[in-house]
């Protein structure tokens, strides 16, 4: 089997894509449909052994990838690992900035360490990747960037360090859209909301019931799966995007919107996309009805 994606399959033919956070979830979907579609990928991470499995399961599927393990909140190390990537491919056409990561703690109970680890790997990291690529690569011969971000609109109470993380990467998406255009750089982003992705069984067994009931928020009455992230993130990559900079692409279902005082009935005839041949449902959300 192949990733069955709703876009062309040559639409990245030749093109060197990073994708950073590329050993599970949103990140691994997405460097498989980015495969799948022509690129090669390059894959980023702390982890070599979550890297090489994915990298395995792209050439097996047929597509071309490569990996390197790299902590992005060190600002040498990224440096070092966007060089040697620029001088194995000769340039780079995107980055998706996936990498990320956070805990569960209200913010009374966050300690200063804490919530500068969590800043470090949802803000500086990211700033520092793009900044390499670009200065490195995209400054030269243009191309795109798109950030991950998340549903952060009505604040992220119960993990403020990453609710306050990603907020400032929406604004540095703007920022870095104004002033690396002239070079023919696009930078935009997607947050998404509540996705059914590898990540939720990370967390303590505290959260899961929290978990199991997210869906009841959205208007749509469902959760989202990798899918439907990553082919948002292949559109903002695309020619089809070429006038689309400094824009946050909501993928939520329309959570963050209204629920409060607008009663969200059972809903019905509602669509649902999952191109992702090797998605797997979180153990968390198995054994709850459709």
């Amino acid at each position: 089997m192949s990733y069955h994606s709703i876009f062309n399959k040559d639409v990245f033919k030749d093109q060197t894509l990073i994708v950073t956070g590329g050993g599970s979830g949103i990140g691994r979907c997405t460097a498989h449909e980015l495969a799948s579609l022509g690129a090669h990928v390059v894959l980023i991470g702390r982890k070599q052994d979550k890297l090489d499995q994915v990298v395995a399961e792209i050439i097996e599927d047929g597509g071309q990838a490569s990996a390197y393990s790299c902590d992005i909140r060190e600002e040498d190390r990224v440096k070092e690992t966007v060089k040697a990537i620029v001088a194995a491919r000769g340039r780079i056409h995107g980055l998706v900035n996936n990498a990320g990561g956070q805990y569960p703690a209200p913010l009374s109970a966050i300690n200063q360490k804490g919530f500068e680890t969590v800043m470090r790997t949802n803000l500086v990291g990211g700033f520092l990747m793009a900044r390499e690529v670009y200065t490195q690569s995209l400054s030269k011969h243009g191309g795109n960037i798109v950030n991950i971000i998340a549903d952060m609109w009505g604040g992220m109470p119960g993990m403020g360090h990453s609710g306050a993380a990603r907020a400032g990467m929406d604004n540095f998406t703007k920022t870095a859209a104004v002033e690396w255009a002239p070079a023919g750089v696009r930078v935009n982003a997607v947050a998404p909301g509540y996705i059914a992705s590898s990540g939720m069984d990370n967390y303590d067994a505290s959260m899961k019931p929290m978990i199991r009931k997210l869906r009841d928020s959205v208007p749509l009455k469902r959760m989202g799966n990798e899918a439907e992230v990553s082919s948002v993130i292949c559109f903002l990559l695309s020619p089809g995007a070429s006038f689309i900079s400094g824009e946050t692409v909501r993928i939520d279902g329309a959570a963050p919107l209204g629920g409060r005082v607008w009663p969200l009935p059972n809903a019905k005839n509602v669509p649902e996309y999952n191109g992702f041949h090797r998605a797997t449902l979180p153990k968390v959300l198995q054994d709850l009805d459709n």
